[in-house]
């Protein structure tokens, strides 16, 4: 079995990349494969202190798989929000154990955050931006403490709000790598093919981009691959990748009086 993941909380002592850093690296690695990128950045130091960050989504076994060759020392974090579905949670252990990384890291949100924030359980459901500040956003830059860098598994075309990823990119003074940002869908159907990858166990069932259990849903024919996210609000992303989204609730959503009554 794998090995049970850590948690972390670690201390900022990185050094800050520019645009101008990102800028070069997207020249020197233009039109160079995904792989001998990765082997390079990781061989060199190009990046720092790097980790790669991973959902451990319908898509996830690609990038991890392409950095596992790379170098599996790389640690993988993962942010459990304490919604997650059990199914990513197994898909998880299967990922790090069959690429056999050394480093798999977990972040949660805070006890007694949850407790004066959250004590319900129930703030997804009325406060979707709230809930994801506490239990994905807050958690995530504890993680990054200590990174130069970070590796993401976006992609382009995803959704609209993704399109014309850079490789490189600079965010808050830190690296950020978005090895499969020109991916195609076809692209990682291949791979998965290619190299007989593990889907996610909920993929099968319909759920194409897979977050926490309250606020995903299946995707149907022709929809965006994330319109199962936060169905039925204006928004499209949990924070960590770009500002949460203007979906504001009627009063303080930690105000007892304005949470609703199930």
């Amino acid at each position: 079995m794998a090995k049970a993941a850590r948690e972390i909380d670690l201390i900022d002592a990185r050094s800050a990349f520019t645009q101008a850093d990102a800028d070069a690296l997207n020249q020197r690695f233009e039109g160079v494969d995904t792989l001998p990128m990765l082997k390079t950045v990781f061989a060199e130091g190009l990046a720092g202190n790097v980790a790669v960050v991973s959902s451990f989504g319908t898509e996830s076994a690609v990038l991890l798989h392409l950095v596992a060759q790379a170098d599996r020392t790389v640690p993988v974090i993962f942010v459990d929000t304490l919604k997650m579905f059990g199914e990513t949670l197994d898909y998880r252990d299967t990922l790090i154990e069959r690429f056999g990384f050394t480093d798999s890291r977990v972040v949660a949100p805070k006890p007694d955050v949850i407790a004066a924030k959250d004590e319900t359980g129930l703030r997804w459901s009325y406060d979707p931006d709230g809930c994801c500040e506490i239990r994905k956003v807050e958690p995530m830059a504890r993680a990054k403490d200590g990174l130069d860098a970070w590796i993401s598994g976006r992609k382009a075309f995803q959704s609209v709000t993704r399109q014309n990823l850079p490789r490189f990119e600079v965010e808050d003074g830190r690296l950020k790598l978005n090895p499969l940002g020109d991916w195609t869908k076809a692209d990682l159907e291949a791979y998965f093919a290619e190299h007989d990858l593990p889907r996610h166990p909920l993929e099968a069932q319909g759920y194409l981009s897979i977050g926490c259990e309250p606020c995903t849903s299946k995707v149907l024919p022709g929809e965006d691959p994330r319109a199962g996210r936060w169905r039925g609000w204006d928004k499209v992303e949990c924070g960590i990748h770009s500002p949460v989204s203007t979906v504001t609730p009627v009063g303080d959503p930690d105000d007892p009086a304005n949470q609703p009554v199930f």
